[in-house]
């Protein structure tokens, strides 16, 4: 089955601006990749560039998709170790734009299986309930958001935080405060502390009954994670550490954390992702399914493959509900609730609005 072409699409998503520990996102900075094939079956792909976490900006996606696409041209797409072996022979890094073509080429091979990609990854349906994010701002801000997130239903609230330690303490008393005891809170703390304010913080915080704390610290503390890690009577879950399953075994054999963020974007997309949970499934160690600021199209993948992968057991895929102004997807990933879940139509079962895409700057390689 090989591959004829490829479009390449600016996929901006508009949305409310939205805070972390390292920076404000006003749209989300998204590039949509569609892979045809001789036999008439295409695949689709989404990834979303988040700069200021993974070091990829829309534009380098675009440029380096056009590069990838010239690649993969006449080649069996149906063998994706081997394409992704193209994709780092030609370049290392550059993982969020690797994902687009990732999940584009499953795509294709679970249509041509006939499957929906959940199965064709060899899973069944479970039940999944997304967390929330509430992005920074002040205490009483926050607290607010929390409580209207309640009032619909929600009851897993994860908090950024990464700013000046002693504000995010009072970030999370106020939560506490207005949600009251039932609701599980994680934090997520997008490598803003030092160690010295990491442990403080952790200690502080335990008496709000938090579930974890994603990525304390700046990866450059790597080699203090161990240290904070059995120090801190609240655990941890890897995010920026890990990028790959070479990444997941020094964590886990360091025991430098409890818990492990999956995101397609620092994987470069499935496989890789199923190479982590691998890791950590030998060892018993939980993952999160996490993302950026994709539109239900790459979250429906994210879905797909955490229905496959026993070890997956959070679950933060909430962007689509994060203040996107449009959503540009057709099909795939459902929201009742708080709870997902997706189409039985083969392949990821997602597609992209022709409207929308007419608006977009567009190539074909």
């Amino acid at each position: 089955m090989k591959i004829t072409h490829t479009e390449i699409y600016r996929f901006s998503i508009p949305m409310e601006p939205f805070v972390i520990a390292t920076g404000t996102m006003h749209f989300a900075q998204n590039v949509l990749i569609r892979i045809y094939t001789d036999t008439g079956i295409n695949g689709i792909g989404e990834c979303s560039a988040f700069p200021m976490i993974v070091g990829e900006t829309q534009d380098t996606c675009i440029a380096m998709a056009k590069d990838f696409a010239a690649i993969l041209k006449g080649k069996n797409s149906l063998e994706i170790p081997e394409r992704m072996n193209d994709l780092l022979g030609y370049a290392d890094h550059n993982s969020t734009i690797k994902s687009a073509f990732d999940m584009a080429l499953f795509d294709i091979s679970a249509k041509h299986a006939g499957l929906p990609l959940y199965k064709f990854l060899g899973g069944t349906k479970r039940t999944i309930e997304t967390d929330m994010t509430i992005g920074i701002d002040t205490p009483g801000g926050m607290a607010a958001t929390a409580l209207k997130y309640k009032e619909k239903g929600c009851r897993i609230i994860k908090i950024k935080l990464g700013k000046k330690v002693h504000d995010d303490i009072e970030r999370v008393k106020h939560i506490r405060e207005a949600v009251g005891d039932d609701m599980t809170l994680r934090l997520d703390a997008n490598q803003g502390w030092s160690f010295d304010d990491a442990l403080f913080a952790l200690g502080e915080l335990e008496k709000y009954n938090i579930e974890f704390c994603e990525q304390p610290m700046r990866t450059w503390y790597d080699d203090k994670l161990p240290e904070l890690n059995v120090n801190s009577p609240i655990k941890l879950m890897a995010d920026e550490s890990c990028y790959n399953h070479h990444d997941a075994r020094k964590l886990i054999n360091s025991q430098s954390t409890t818990y492990l963020n999956i995101k397609f974007s620092k994987s470069g997309g499935i496989l890789e992702a199923q190479k982590i949970h691998e890791e950590a499934l030998q060892t018993g160690v939980k993952c999160m399914i996490g993302s950026m600021l994709e539109s239900r199209i790459a979250l429906s993948a994210n879905l797909h493959f955490a229905l496959a992968s026993p070890n997956v057991e959070f679950f933060d895929l909430d962007t689509a509900l994060l203040g996107h102004l449009v959503d540009p997807a057709v099909g795939g990933l459902t929201y009742n609730g708080y709870f997902l879940d997706v189409p039985d139509e083969i392949g990821i079962g997602a597609e992209a609005d022709e409207f929308f895409l007419e608006k977009c700057e567009s190539w074909i390689i």
